[in-house]
């Protein structure tokens, strides 16, 4: 099983860089970032936090595929009713020539209600936004696989689009973000290298129960997709601390225990549940402390399951 950095953006850019090179350097697989503007508050609530600096992901990717070598990069996960699907593939591209080969596309219906609203993005139904996710990658996997591309959908449309460059004959991953059975583990199915969720490892099972049923409708070996999930860590001092970070964590599970024991358990049955790279986030961990945390998180645990 593997294990990947995943930093804020809502810190200085010379935070998130040494984060970045510091996992790189202690053999992380990969770096991640999120893909959002502003703190998610309720619309129509004005908040300072909206304020705070947020380093924008995809420029981010672009430089960290410059200075930080060796690791794979991508967006866990980019929203994808900010930008149009064939701007994300010629980005893709170009950061992937910067990198050398290493870039991922992360991607994901959208959801958080105040960045759409404060930035006049129609953030749409469920179902809409599911279609919209099927479409684009769908545009995203032609332009990069194809030439030229052609494609008529209900939400986008190309004409003999070109992509380049488009991976030098590599394939470039497509990751696909969400947990929904009905759509989004379908869209997993049609189109995605790579899957992510938040999950609990009990969850991870039924969830891949549903995209082997999709895989199976379209003839697909569902062993072709990366399992990904994300995680939150965190060391509590006693367990009803470690209860109560749970119940704040609801169903997005993560490495929480009483005891090294614990979270290494965690991390076993992950393992078990058939993951192959947890994308471990700092979101909860100060700065001034974030190297030793996770230097503990490897040396006590992840290590025992490279």
């Amino acid at each position: 099983m593997d294990f990947s950095f995943w930093p804020t953006t809502a810190q200085p850019w010379a935070e998130l860089l040494r984060g970045c090179q510091w996992a790189e350097a202690h053999g992380w697989h990969g770096v991640w970032v999120p893909d959002h503007f502003m703190t998610n508050t309720p619309v129509g609530r004005e908040a300072d936090e909206e304020t705070a600096p947020w380093l924008e992901a995809w420029t981010t990717q672009a430089a960290l595929a410059a200075l930080v070598p060796r690791v794979r990069i991508g967006a866990m996960v980019t929203g994808n009713l900010y930008r149009h699907p064939a701007v994300v593939a010629n980005m893709a591209g170009t950061i992937d020539e910067i990198s050398g080969g290493r870039m991922v596309v992360g991607i994901g219906a959208g959801w958080q209600e105040n960045e759409h609203a404060r930035y006049g993005l129609d953030l749409t139904d469920p179902g809409e936004r599911s279609d919209r996710l099927e479409e684009a990658c769908q545009v995203i996997r032609g332009l990069l696989d194809q030439p030229r591309t052609s494609f008529a959908g209900q939400h986008y449309e190309l004409d003999g689009a070109p992509c380049e460059p488009s991976g030098g004959g590599r394939r470039i991953p497509l990751l696909v973000g969400g947990k929904g059975e009905k759509r989004t583990l379908r869209t997993v199915a049609r189109h995605a290298d790579e899957w992510n969720v938040w999950a609990f490892p009990h969850e991870v099972a039924g969830k891949r129960a549903v995209i082997e049923r999709w895989c199976s409708e379209i003839g697909r070996d569902p062993a072709e997709i990366r399992i990904t999930i994300s995680a939150m860590t965190r060391l509590c001092d006693t367990p009803s601390k470690r209860d109560e970070v749970l119940g704040r964590l609801g169903n997005h599970g993560g490495l929480v225990g009483a005891s090294v024991e614990e979270i290494r358990d965690a991390a076993g049955a992950y393992r078990e549940a058939g993951v192959d790279e947890l994308v471990i986030a700092d979101f909860n961990i100060p700065r001034e402390r974030r190297d030793d945390v996770l230097g503990q998180l490897q040396d006590e645990v992840l290590d025992d399951f490279r």
